[in-house]
């Protein structure tokens, strides 16, 4: 047998080091809270200015919309949505993101490709005004293809105890706010790669409704909504619950933060589907509420509050709309 190294199995050592290096140099930014981040062995955060502190955590990836973003050879917006899906889900808490990790898992490591990956990633906490502190970059041959590459997210949150926003004090009578998504966001996609797959369907085609290639439409990075939720708490509006409306749509996500007894009625008039939406639906015809369960159909963020503050919100945020009204019933949601 002849002489066997790391690197002949597979793992560059010498490469995940330089990948680090392009890391370090990508995130000058550091808040005072961050004592050690990118490089050791474990990021340090110092916890100060709060009375009683709550960590707010979430960890999620980007899902099969990585395959299209790897079909196309374009990697620098899957960051973006990994980083927003872990920190929309910390936002409905009321938390305001304290800092992010990654996970990359590939087959081989690229350094074009990653560094790309990683532009994205820094540009999603710059969005959501979160630094990346740490992640974990494994090159794991046989394990993966050589093209092939995973994400996973970690995004932590703080919140004063008592400024939690867990859904408890929604009442009969709140009216439910919808903040637009920016497409697809990253759910479906198994079954949009699908559809692609059985209609033949190409990424590069512009299929009416859509206005630009099919693989540019699918590949719109999620919304990050921090800035907006930010918003609205400095603005003091009481925001009785939130919703992000990720897997299992508008149908599964928003009965998460609604009291037994309440129902919500959603009014699908009030936003039309984005041109996605219609593709899509032009093609599968699914049934409404399939739809509804499977896709955000436009609305990535939901905001539920009184009366009152829904007035203040729709004068504070120009592109919220007014989607719908939380009544009594079984708890869950009627889409009409």
């Amino acid at each position: 047998m002849k002489n066997l190294d790391y690197k002949s199995a597979g793992v560059d050592i010498d490469k995940g080091l330089a990948f680090v290096d392009i890391i370090k140099r990508k995130t000058s930014w550091k808040p005072s809270y961050v004592l050690e981040g990118i490089g050791g062995f474990a990021s340090l955060i110092s916890i100060c200015n709060y009375k009683d502190p709550v960590l707010v955590s979430s960890t999620d990836g980007v899902g099969t919309k990585l395959l299209i973003a790897q079909a196309v050879n374009i990697h620098n917006t899957v960051g973006i949505d990994l980083v927003a899906m872990g920190i929309n889900d910390v936002l409905v808490y009321g938390a305001r993101p304290l800092f992010f990790l990654d996970y990359i898992a590939c087959g081989r490591l690229d350094l074009e490709i990653m560094e790309k990956v990683i532009e994205g990633i820094i540009k999603g906490c710059n969005e959501a005004e979160c630094p990346l502190v740490g992640g974990e970059t494994a090159e794991m041959p046989d394990f993966y293809p050589e093209n092939r590459y995973d994400l996973a997210g970690f995004a932590v949150g703080i919140v004063e105890r008592d400024k939690i926003i867990d859904g408890k004090s929604i009442r009969e009578g709140d009216v439910i706010i919808g903040l637009p998504s920016s497409g697809l966001h990253s759910n479906g996609f198994s079954l949009v790669r699908r559809l692609i797959r059985e209609m033949n369907l190409s990424l590069d085609g512009i299929y009416p409704p859509l206005e630009k290639p099919l693989y540019e439409e699918l590949l719109t990075p999620t919304k990050i909504y921090w800035k907006e939720i930010k918003t609205l708490i400095e603005n003091e509006i009481s925001i009785k619950g939130m919703a992000h409306i990720t897997g299992g749509g508008i149908v599964d996500n928003i009965p998460r933060i609604l009291p037994e007894g309440l129902c919500a009625c959603i009014d699908s008039n009030t936003f039309p589907p984005l041109p996605i939406f219609t593709f899509i639906n032009e093609r599968l015809r699914l049934p409404k509420e399939e739809m509804y369960r499977t896709f955000n159909m436009g609305i990535g963020m939901v905001v539920i509050v009184d009366i009152e503050n829904g007035e203040k919100v729709r004068s504070i945020l120009n592109d919220s709309i007014t989607i719908g009204k939380v009544i009594t019933g079984k708890r869950g949601v009627i889409v009409e």
